[in-house]
C-alpha cells in the first residue's frame, strides 16, 4: 500500500483531519487526537492490548518510536496488505475516538 492509499482510507474516515508535522509525516486526527501517522515508507498506529502483541511478537511490525506506552505499532508499508491496513487504521481511529467526550462525539458527528 502506498502512501497516498494511506491517506484516503484514513480521510475517508468521519470527521478526520490531515496535518503535517514532525518533518514530512502525515499526521491523521479525529477530535485532534492522532490516530495514525504516515511516514514515506511506514505507518504507525494504536492498537488493542492483544493486536499490539500480536504485531509486535513475531508480526511485520515493532513498538512505534516515541510512543511507547500507548500500544502504537509501526509497520513498513512494503510489509502490510491493503485490507490489514484499512483494518488497522479503522481500528486505531475508532480506539482514539472512543476516547473522545460524548459532547467532543456528538459535535463531530460521530457514535
Amino acid at each position: 500500500m502506498t502512501r497516498g492509499e494511506v491517506e484516503a482510507v484514513a480521510l475517508g474516515l468521519p470527521a478526520t483531519e490531515k496535518v503535517v508535522q514532525w518533518g514530512d509525516h502525515d499526521v491523521f486526527k479525529v477530535g485532534g487526537k492522532v490516530f495514525a501517522i504516515s511516514g514515506e515508507d511506514s505507518l504507525s498506529f494504536k492498537a488493542t492490548e492483544i493486536g499490539f502483541m500480536a504485531l509486535t511478537e513475531g508480526g511485520p511490525g515493532r513498538q512505534a518510536p516515541y510512543l511507547a506506552k500507548g500500544q502504537w505499532v509501526n509497520v513498513a508499508l512494503a510489509d502490510a496488505g491493503e485490507d490489514e491496513v484499512r483494518d488497522w487504521i479503522r481500528t486505531s481511529y475508532d480506539l482514539i475516538a472512543a476516547k473522545l467526550t460524548r459532547k467532543a462525539r456528538a459535535e463531530l458527528g460521530i457514535a
